[in-house]
């Protein structure tokens, strides 16, 4: 393969790539981090490191809280449990838990197999790729990303791959799986590096996450834990479209912003790309213009109607994925299966597609796409396991909770005016994401200290919410503990097989600076200027 230009090897950028790829092979980097948990924990136990603070925890239901999810989704539907996760404060001793102590050392050889077997990401990852594979096996993927290209502007592709990426959030981690790699082959279909469509991608999924044109699943338990919080001051709740307007502008400016990092900072510095042309699909036979025609109104058919299964089960008062309150939005049968119906629209296309343009002959073909799809993930799998097996450790120690209360103990002795104070909360936020990327497990920490205290201040408790969403999003492409870093670093390896976690780290930090200091501002002028965050909503409480 051709060496890469010399421009991704140079400056601040080149050096953090090279000393990143330096770093040991992800499997080995957890590992390490593993053992030094192990440690680090039973020496903060035996100084008796504790902290005692007033935390939103959700009524107990048969779950264990994830710190580190990365959906949208807040879980699976239970037909025993209520479909809106409720919160209580509750004033919460926590001590550093000793993984070298005998319930320590137990709970290690205890769940080693259920810290890995239950991992969501693992069992996401195989749904959502199934559909994808058929679909790109069969030809469809190909035709789309040549007819996005046909219709999209050329200057505008960027922005609305970025965009969709934002977008995908009500979308559970269908954004991660599907239109990543999508980007990629979309930016080298037009003669592009590659890596500029992923790292587009990637930005607009994951450092974009908080906001989007509606409410998202995630901003029903947002709101339930602010909600909780404003009790403690005796204010009035809020619904979930407190930050409904603060999102949608958001969500375009940013998506702008992204764009022209993308354009003027990322494309430069990769450069023109000189590698293989080639990569999963690069083998198969080209389809003709007319069995291409055939295809994708085989597809369209196919798409049409199970779009009209989803609407039968979903419409009609009583239907299954309603809410037995009749409502779908929030946490309903329809939003928490909305990953599977997305994977069933491209196994149904992707089916319609091959049987149309005979790129699928029968059956065999396509358990055979599915099979190919799950054999090239087994790496991923690996590395997902020491993963897997690092975050359940970490959380059971409670460091990343104690190291949460002493963090907003200290913001919270500050002395300093509102906007200055919101400003300090989000980049704290942002500095707590590298350990505990979990939007709702970050806000159950803060919510019931900094609520009360942005209340006295003549905050409005929806301004607090706005911009906790700030901090909690621009990172979540450059922290090790982004589970899908590793789904993310096997896409770029197939363009660029020397590519590593630095790569992936530079390419992303401009993203990261440049989002989160627009955001700031965005978030500076609503906020001095009073702008409604949401219908009836405004940043500051009335005198």
């Amino acid at each position: 393969m051709s060496a890469q230009p010399a421009a991704t090897q140079s400056g601040i950028l080149g050096l953090i790539e090279k000393v990143g790829n330096k770093v040991p092979h992800p499997v080995m980097m957890f590992l390490y981090l593993i053992i030094g948990v192990i440690v680090l924990s039973a020496i903060l136990n035996l100084l008796g490191v504790s902290v005692t603070e007033e935390i939103a925890v959700p009524v107990p239901m048969d779950s264990i809280v994830n710190l580190y999810e990365d959906s949208a989704a807040p879980g699976y539907y239970n037909p025993t449990q209520p479909y809106d996760e409720q919160f209580t404060i509750q004033k919460e001793t926590i001590s550093i838990r000793s993984l070298l102590s005998i319930e320590g050392i137990r709970f290690i050889f205890t769940s080693f197999v259920p810290n890995f077997s239950g991992f969501a990401v693992i069992g996401i990852t195989f749904i959502a790729l199934m559909g994808a594979g058929v679909a790109e096996e069969a030809g469809l993927m190909n035709a789309l990303i040549r007819k996005l290209v046909a219709v999209a502007p050329a200057g505008a592709l960027s922005f609305i791959i970025i965009f969709v990426g934002v977008l995908s959030s009500v979308a559970s981690d269908a954004g991660y799986l599907i239109l990543i790699p999508l980007a990629a082959a979309a930016f080298l279909s037009v003669g592009r590096h590659p890596l500029v469509g992923l790292a587009a991608a990637f930005a607009g999924v994951a450092s974009i996450f908080t906001v989007n044109l509606i409410p998202t699943p995630i901003d029903a338990m947002l709101t339930e834990i602010t909600n909780e919080s404003i009790a403690l001051a005796g204010g009035q709740p809020i619904t979930i479209a407190a930050n409904l307007f603060f999102g949608i502008g958001s969500s375009i400016v940013l998506a702008l912003v992204a764009a022209i990092v993308t354009e003027k900072i990322i494309a430069p510095r990769l450069g023109e790309y000189k590698g293989p042309k080639a990569h999963a699909e690069g083998d198969k036979e080209e389809i003709s213009p007319e069995a291409e025609g055939r295809g994708l109104r085989a597809a369209l058919f196919g798409f049409l109607a199970m779009l009209v299964v989803i609407l039968i089960l979903t419409v009609p008062p009583g239907a299954p994925l309603r809410r037995p309150d009749g409502q779908i939005e929030g946490n309903s049968p329809l939003m928490d299966s909305l990953l599977f119906v997305i994977m069933l629209f491209f196994l149904i296309s992707g089916i319609a597609f091959g049987k149309a343009a005979g790129t699928l002959k029968g059956s065999g073909d396509i358990i055979k796409a599915v099979t190919k799809t799950f054999a090239g993930l087994a790496g991923l799998v690996f590395m997902l396991l020491m993963i897997s097996q690092f975050i359940a450790f970490f959380n059971y120690s409670n460091l990343p909770r104690v190291i949460a209360v002493v963090l907003a103990g200290i913001l919270e002795q500050a002395n300093v005016g509102a906007l200055p104070l919101l400003l300090l909360m989000i980049l704290v936020i942002v500095l707590l994401d590298f350990i505990m990327p979990g939007s709702v497990p970050k806000w159950a920490i803060f919510a019931p200290i900094f609520v009360p205290l942005f209340i006295r201040l003549g905050v409005a408790p929806e301004s607090v919410l706005a911009a906790y969403r700030i901090g909690d999003a621009p990172v979540n492409s450059i922290t090790p503990l982004m589970v899908y870093l590793p789904f993310i670093l096997t896409i770029a390896q197939r363009y660029q097989k020397e590519a590593g976690i630095g790569t992936i780290i530079s390419l992303m930090i401009p993203y990261v600076i440049v989002i989160l200091v627009a955001w700031l501002i965005l978030f500076g002028l609503w906020f001095v200027l009073n702008i409604p965050l949401g219908p009836g909503y405004l940043p500051q409480l009335a005198p």
